[in-house]
Formats: structure tokens, C-alpha cells, sequence
């Protein structure tokens, strides 16, 4: 029991009942279909429409196939150790609030805060895709945005805005402001459609497959690059892990879960497992219709492929239902980030009017704050920007919850309720799940980790600064 009291300086651990208690006006009306239409939908999102033929392009060839698997298999791990903690700590804030139990307040705030960076570029980047494959179905149709208003000023080309990004966002911050029920109604909707126009887009492809594209199938490494060979498969790897971090979304909200011993473990790992089998036929089918270098630059290569194979009304069928559909992913990245920014604000780390909640016990005014950054965010990085900058983030924050399976694990019972799922092959697993985050992390390209140390930076000074400070756990 001694682990539950609190230690003093920078080391401070958040109590358990602490977190229940100051959660406890969140409403718990999400079950295991809604966590599976929250993960997959945030999952299966704008990468499946962009990154197989992107990674392709640019790293990996038509073993891009490979890449999603490592990726995959990395996510897994994690998603075990996820899985455990959002079983036995059902909080808001996910792996913040559990490193604020298990490691201490300096460790959640890490955490959180590199979770923090994923939800902002991930909002930014989703609508970022929406856009692409917008303009490409006004394009079919011989409708062509203002160059003003067609990228953010970051992309060039004489861009200003990108109004239909921005757009995105908004119809999305409008949907959340009314509350999760409703919201999960419209996800699980928006799910299904999205699901069966992949299978579509599966059916047909493979009627428009060259098996002459996927020769050589790992082709060789370009001296030098990141193309070609285990190289270009693991830099593949790298890029493709943030198409995993859906499951992340899902832990984050598991303070409004309804039975979350059952519908965590559930809803995580069931998600996870649906989006891979997805990922590798997309991106199998995709490399398989043209040859891989076409998809160089081209951020909607899926409704490309159908577009130039001949395909055009399932190509414009593919572009709505994936317009619709890849509202899904911003749904569950904003509520995830505004659940986050929520956790902050309740523990005084972050101004408290983040914190605050309206009369439905909804934390609005932390959604509306994630909503202005997510827009400035993508007026500053480009798409593909974007794309490399989630996963350090995401990354980090992995690696301190799988690590946090050890301190975790002797609490459980005692201070900590039983989950309602554990971790396999303990010890062993736990140390596997870190390891390969660090790996994945280190293959990351350098202006990723440039990013990423400098948002630490930034974070840790604002911590000293203000979070310290007025922190409730110090208090």
C-alpha cells in the first residue's frame, strides 16, 4: 500500500481514487461497439487512403506489405500493455494518467505531453488527407478550388488556407460539442459505410492487378537513402506506425466506458486486429494496379488507382464514402485530445478552465482549445510533414506504458483494482513492446526527432514553469 501515497518533489504519484473521484461527473455510455467503431474508425482513417501507396513510393515498393506488418506487430505489443492499464485504471488521459499513478507526476506529464503532440498533428494530418481526396473528387468533376483556398500557406503554391481541412474540423468540434452518445451513433455509421467501401475498393482492384508491379517485390536499397531493401522496409515501418495509434484514442476515453474491465481490452486489441487485416489488402491490391513509383506525391492514391484503371464511378464512390468516412478518425482523435488536454486542466497542470465542464459533464471548452491548434497546426506543416511527425510522439508515450507494466503489475489488488485483462508472457513481453518502440522511434527520419526533442523542450520548461507550480498533486 505504500506505493498509493504520495512522494514528495517531482516524484509525486497520483492516488487512484483521486482520478476516479475527479472523473466521476463523466458519463458512461460508451460500450465495446462503440470502442470497436471509435478504433477502427480512428485506425482505418486517411492512411489507408494515403500512406500504402505513399510508403510505397518513397521507402518500401511493393513490400510495403511488410512494413504494415512490423508496424502491426510493434502496435500489438503495446496495445497489450494498454489494454491492462485501461482495464485496471479507467481514467481519462490514458498513459498520462496512469505514469502519474505508477511512475509519479514528471513521467505522466511526458507522457502526456508527447501524446499531446499526436493529437494535434493527427487532426491536422486526417483533415489534412480529407482535403486531398476532396479536391481530387471536385477534380473528377472538373471543379477547381481558388489557389488561396485550395493548401495552407506551408504547402506553397500560392496557397493561404485550406479551407476544406478547416472545414473538417469545424463540422467535427460541432459534433463533439453535443456529447459522446450522440457521437458514437454517428461513428458507428460512419464505420460500417467506410469498412464496406474498402471491400469494394479490395473486389475491384483485384479485378485491375499486374502481377508484373510486384516484381522485384523488396526491391534494392538505393545507397544512401531510405529506399529499397530492410531499409526501406523498416523506414516504411516508421511512417506507417502512426496508422496504428487508434487504439490510443480508445484508451483515453476509457473513463467513460461502461464496464471498462470488459470493454477495454475489447475494444483495443478486437480494433487493432480488424485494421491490420485491412492495411495489408489495401496496400497488396493498391501496389498490385499500378507500379509503385506512380503513387510518388500523391496523398489519395486509392481513388487515383480506380480513377486510372478505368474505374470511375467506383473511384467517385470510393472518394465520398471516404470523405464521409474519414470524419471517423477525426471524431476519435479530437475526443481522445480534448479528454487529454482535459486531464491537464484537472490537475492544475494546464490552466483549469481546460479542466472545466458544462452542464452535460462535457469538457468543452478543452475540445474548442484542441480545435484552434489542430487548424494551426496544419497551416504550418504540409501533409507530408505531418505524416512523419505523429508517430514520435506517439512513440514515447508507448514506450513509458509498456515499461509501466512493471510497476503496475505488483499494485494490482492491493491500491489498484484487478483488470479485467493482463499483459501475456510476463516479464518478458513488456520488455519486447519498449524495445520495439525505441526501434521503431530511432528509424525515424531526423527531422522527426528534431521536431520531437524540441515539443519535449518546450514541454518540460512549461512544466518547471507553470506546472510545478500549480500542480493539485503538490498541492
Amino acid at each position: 500500500m505504500s506505493d498509493s501515497k504520495p512522494k514528495t518533489g517531482w516524484l509525486h504519484k497520483a492516488s487512484p481514487a483521486s482520478f476516479s473521484h475527479s472523473d466521476a461527473h463523466l458519463h458512461k455510455t460508451l460500450g465495446v461497439k462503440d470502442m470497436l467503431a471509435l478504433g477502427v474508425g480512428t485506425i482505418v482513417s486517411t492512411a489507408i487512403f494515403t500512406l500504402p501507396g505513399i510508403v510505397a513510393a518513397n521507402h518500401a515498393g511493393p513490400a510495403v506489405a511488410i512494413s504494415f506488418v512490423i508496424a502491426a506487430i510493434v502496435s500489438g505489443l503495446a496495445a497489450f500493455a494498454y489494454a491492462e492499464f485501461a482495464s485496471a485504471l479507467p481514467f481519462a488521459g490514458s498513459a498520462y494518467s496512469w505514469a502519474n499513478v505508477v511512475f509519479g507526476e514528471v513521467f505522466g506529464w511526458i507522457a502526456g505531453w508527447a501524446l499531446l503532440a499526436e493529437y494535434f498533428i493527427a487532426v491536422a494530418f486526417v483533415a489534412s488527407g480529407w482535403s486531398a481526396n476532396f479536391k481530387l473528387f471536385l477534380a473528377s468533376h472538373n471543379l477547381v478550388l481558388p489557389p488561396a483556398l485550395a493548401g495552407s500557406f506551408a504547402a506553397g503554391n500560392g496557397g493561404v488556407i485550406d479551407i476544406s481541412a478547416l472545414f473538417a474540423v469545424l463540422i467535427v468540434t460541432v459534433l463533439l460539442w453535443r456529447g459522446t452518445n450522440s457521437t458514437a451513433r454517428v461513428e458507428n455509421i460512419l464505420v460500417i459505410g467506410k469498412v464496406l467501401v474498402i471491400l469494394i475498393f479490395i473486389g475491384v482492384g483485384l479485378t485491375a492487378i499486374h502481377p508484373g508491379n510486384y516484381v522485384p517485390f523488396i526491391p534494392e536499397n538505393k545507397p544512401g537513402t531510405t529506399f529499397g531493401g530492410w531499409q526501406g522496409i523498416v523506414a516504411g515501418a516508421s511512417q506507417i506506425f502512426l496508422a496504428y495509434i487508434g487504439f490510443d484514442s480508445i484508451a483515453a476515453n476509457s473513463a467513460e466506458a461502461k464496464d471498462p474491465k470488459r470493454t477495454m481490452p475489447r475494444g483495443i486489441i478486437g480494433s487493432l486486429v480488424v485494421a491490420t487485416i485491412l492495411f495489408v489488402t489495401v496496400a497488396l491490391v493498391l501496389v498490385g494496379m499500378f507500379h509503385y513509383s506512380k503513387y510518388e506525391n500523391n496523398a489519395a492514391p486509392a481513388a487515383w488507382a480506380l480513377l486510372q484503371s478505368g474505374h470511375g464511378f467506383t473511384s467517385n464512390l470510393l472518394s465520398v464514402v471516404a470523405l464521409v468516412g474519414m470524419f471517423t478518425a477525426i471524431i476519435g482523435m479530437m475526443l481522445a485530445g480534448s479528454r487529454l488536454l482535459y486531464a491537464f486542466g484537472r490537475d492544475g497542470l494546464l490552466p483549469s478552465f481546460l479542466g472545466d465542464v458544462n452542464g452535460k459533464g462535457l469538457p468543452n471548452n478543452a475540445l474548442l482549445v484542441l480545435s484552434i491548434i489542430a487548424i494551426l497546426v496544419g497551416s504550418v506543416f504540409s501533409f507530408t510533414e505531418l505524416a512523419g511527425l505523429i508517430s514520435a510522439g506517439t512513440l514515447i508515450a508507448f514506450i513509458i506504458v509498456s515499461f509501466g507494466i512493471y510497476a503496475l503489475r505488483p499494485r494490482e489488488g492491493k491500491d489498484i483494482q484487478e483488470p479485467g485483462f493482463k499483459m501475456p508472457f510476463y516479464p518478458v513481453l513488456p520488455a519486447l513492446a519498449a524495445l520495439g518502440s525505441g526501434f521503431i522511434f530511432f528509424n525515424l527520419d531526423n527531422q522527426a526527432k528534431l521536431y520531437a526533442f524540441g515539443w519535449f523542450v518546450i514541454g518540460l520548461i512549461i512544466y518547471a514553469v507553470y506546472g510545478a507550480r500549480h500542480s493539485n498533486l503538490s498541492k
